[in-house]
Parts: structure tokens; sequence; C-alpha cells
């Protein structure tokens, strides 16, 4: 579903201009701006989209398959099952972030996201082609197997990635006590660390309740300067290198298990445990 972003003339101008008044301030405050990242990064976008169609396409089938045989179907034009929906939808997206950070076949298209060293506006944009393949998508199929329909689903899945587009930045805004309640700049680059003390932490998407009722919530630390970019891992400039990157060293280790067992533990324990062959 990373790839799941609502795409409006409005919505373009909104994030290009708010892109280029970042660019200028990073430059005036002196930290600077990745250009080469920055070209990376727009190629996974031209790559995005091709993938998104195909997302499209194929999710829009299984989601309508699965609303066809849901035993009930909640109103569309009642606000509480928006307001139903939008707690569900909030919910199935903490658990499908989380386990993309926990399950290395879906982290192998999520670290695309993560691969920026610079936490930008656009780097919001880097995300990975092939989440269609890595499943995650299949958090949200119980939802609508519960009665709330596709559009609605989709609806808030986009509403929540367009709120997450402002969270990519080092400005610091602070929402006071919203803070809360709602996933922040401050909240999201913790995320983004890959330094100890931010790994796994803060998978909120609009809210940060749930990291805060299930353990996974950190706060920025003043002693910890945030240090952006993945785990042992070179920035690879090339975006289709960097779309596949992980899925190859899955296919290695999976090609080198002496067993089932140690084939599947390449392929679905944690990020940084594929060693295990036997």
């Amino acid at each position: 579903m990373d790839n799941l972003i609502a795409r409006s003339p409005f919505w373009l101008v909104v994030m290009l201009s708010l892109i280029l008044v970042e660019l200028v301030w990073r430059m005036r405050t002196e930290r600077g701006y990745d250009g080469r990242s920055a070209l990376t990064t727009l190629g996974l976008v031209a790559g995005n989209i091709p993938a998104a169609a195909l997302n499209g396409v194929m999710l829009g089938s299984v989601f309508g398959a699965a609303w066809a045989v849901a035993p009930i179907r909640l109103p569309l034009d009642d606000w509480r099952t928006w307001a139903a929906g939008f707690v569900a939808v909030e919910f199935a997206y903490y658990w499908f972030h989380r386990l993309s950070h926990r399950v290395r076949w879906l982290w192998a298209s999520h670290a695309v996201h993560h691969s920026a060293e610079q936490l930008t506006l656009l780097s919001s944009l880097r995300l990975g082609w092939t989440n269609l393949l890595s499943a995650g998508w299949l958090c949200y199929l119980p939802l609508v197997l519960l009665g709330f329909d596709p559009r609605l689903v989709i609806g808030l899945l986009a509403l929540d990635l367009r709120y997450q587009f402002f969270l990519h930045t080092e400005a610091r805004i602070s929402l006071g006590p919203l803070e809360w309640i709602l996933n922040t700049p401050t909240h999201h680059r913790v995320h983004h660390g890959s330094n100890a003390p931010y790994l796994d932490r803060n998978y909120g998407g609009i809210v940060i309740v749930f990291d805060r009722l299930f353990g996974t919530f950190a706060s920025e630390r003043h002693d910890e300067p945030i240090r952006y970019g993945l785990v042992g891992r070179q920035a690879e400039p090339n975006p289709i290198k960097l779309s596949f990157r992980e899925w190859r060293e899955i296919a290695r280790d999976v090609a080198v298990a002496r067993s089932l067992r140690g084939a599947l533990h390449a392929m679905f324990a944690p990020p940084g445990t594929s060693s295990r062959t036997d």
C-alpha cells in the first residue's frame, strides 16, 4: 500500500511548492540538500507510476472480491462508519508498518523508503516498487471483510499518506499537547533514525496512539543526534538496484539455506538475522 498516493493537480502544486521552500530553507540554514539523493528519489517516483497502476488493478480486484463476500456492509453515508473506519485503518496501518520493519519479506519493499540519508519532504516519496509482492496489503483486507467499503479504506489510506508527507522534515515544528495524539515531524524523525535508540519506533500514520499503547513509542533525544539511512548499508544511487537490493539478498540467503526452516527464516525473520541457514 506504500504506492497508494492520491494525486490531484492541487495536491501536486502543494507538494512541489513545499519541497522548494524546504530546499531554500535547508540551503540557508547550512543543512545542505543532497542533490544525488533527490535524483534517486525522482527515479523511484518514475518507476512507481506503472507499479501503482498495476497495484490499483490487482488490489482493486482482490478488495472487490472480498467486498462481494463480506457478511455485512456498513453504510458509506453514515459519519459513524467513517469515524470507526478511521480508527480501524489507523490500527491496520500501525501493524502493517510494524510488520514491515520486523518481517524481512515486507522489509524488502519498505527498506527503500528508509534508504535516504537525509530526511526531506521529497524523501517521503522514496517508495519501493514491489509492494504487491511483499503483500502488506493483506493487513487491510480484514477491514473489507468486516464491512468497510473498499472506497472508504482506500480513501482513508490516501489521507494517511498525504498527512505523512508533512512528517518528513527536519524543520522544528511542534503541535504542543496534540503531540500526545498525532504523529508529528518530531515523532517521525525518530522513526527514520538508524541509531540504536531509535530503531523500530513510532510506526503510527496520522495518530501516535497505538505506539503509546503497544510500547513502541520513543521521543527524540537531545543527547543522541538522529542518523538517517539503513543500518549496515551504503547509499545506493541507482533506483533500480535500490528497489531490488533486499530481494537479491533474500534470494541469496534462500539459495544457500540447508533446510526448509533455514529458507523460511531467510524470508520471514526480522531484518539483520538472515545469516542463519540451518
